[in-house]
């Protein structure tokens, strides 16, 4: 008897941080893991790299024929100064990409039964203390623009035959990536106050709840349209630094204010306002869909991620 055929995945820009970890995941669960990168190399974990300029179709889009999913992560690092430039190539490498997978699709006979495509949060804008579920409308400035080109790009795709879903992602808390580790570090040397005013609203979520909303939707029909990836206990900034600092064992740090925030993002090459803008989400259609969180609550989640570094 021949052995069943085994599902592929492809990872479009899967070589940073959260596309690293959601390759591991999918070999683990015993799928053919695929993954487009600018700068392909051989592993030996069992991930295949393939080279792709994440603009164009190319050899590459054969993967994509009767694949299990597409999921594309691909975009540059927002975690950049903002300026005309910055977000002009932040926004191309995002909407380009779409536009290149769309068209290797097009050109399958086996297109993938679902895609997922990656967005943010910063879709919604500088929420203050509005609370925004999916149906929230689309915020106002630069990244607020950036995500509604991207999400536009990939809604007018016409891809008939495949579930399309979006994933607004949130400030992803994790050991080996994402901004969680500099601010460990920071808090370790009792610099862990709150930035700015505190009371701006951090929307996050574990980094494993992440990997298993991914699969969730990848694998179960009943996922389709989007949902914001975010736990459902979105805290302040201040809340945030107090329950770090409560996690690692250190004491009250002075608040940062805003001004050396900018000065601070501004000698590391960071963007200020992803510190200082609010962010209050609620994962509404996930908890709908029955998603069951591993980590519904920060200081569980912390104290997860910092166990290891007490």
């Amino acid at each position: 008897m021949m052995a069943p055929k085994q599902k592929r995945i492809v990872l479009a820009g899967g070589s940073g941080f959260i596309g690293t970890a959601l390759a591991r995941e999918f070999a683990r669960r015993q799928y053919a893991v695929v993954v487009l990168t600018r700068t392909p190399r051989p592993r030996t974990d069992g991930v295949r790299e393939v080279a792709w300029d994440g603009a164009t179709a190319g050899g590459w889009g054969e993967h994509l024929v009767d694949a299990e999913a597409v999921i594309n992560l691909t975009g540059k690092n927002v975690n950049c100064p903002h300026t005309p430039e910055n977000l002009a190539a932040i926004k191309s490498s995002r909407v380009r990409s779409v536009h290149a997978l769309a068209a290797a699709a097009a050109q399958t006979t086996a297109p993938p039964k679902v895609w997922i495509q990656a967005s943010a949060i910063g879709y919604y804008g500088d929420t203050q203390d509005r609370l925004c579920n999916e149906e929230a409308p689309n915020g106002s400035g630069p990244l607020a623009e950036v995500c509604r080109d991207w999400e536009a790009a990939f809604t007018s795709t016409n891809a008939p035959y495949t579930r399309k879903v979006i994933l607004r992602i949130g400030f992803v808390l994790g050991r080996d990536g994402g901004a969680l580790p500099v601010l460990s570090r920071l808090t370790k040397f009792f610099l862990g106050g709150p930035a700015g005013d505190g009371g701006q609203y951090v929307s996050w979520i574990h980094q494993a709840d992440l990997l298993r909303a991914f699969v969730a939707t990848a694998e179960q029909e009943r996922f389709f349209g989007t949902f914001n990836a975010v736990a459902p206990d979105p805290v302040t900034n201040g809340e945030f630094m107090e329950t770090l600092r409560a996690a690692l064992r250190r004491p009250q740090s002075p608040r940062v204010p805003a001004f050396a925030v900018r000065l601070g993002a501004r000698l590391m090459g960071a963007e200020p306002s992803l510190a200082l803008m609010s962010s209050r989400c609620t994962p509404e259609r996930l908890l709908a869909s029955e998603f069951k969180f591993q980590f519904p609550e920060l200081a569980g989640a912390l104290q997860d991620l910092c166990r290891k570094e007490k």
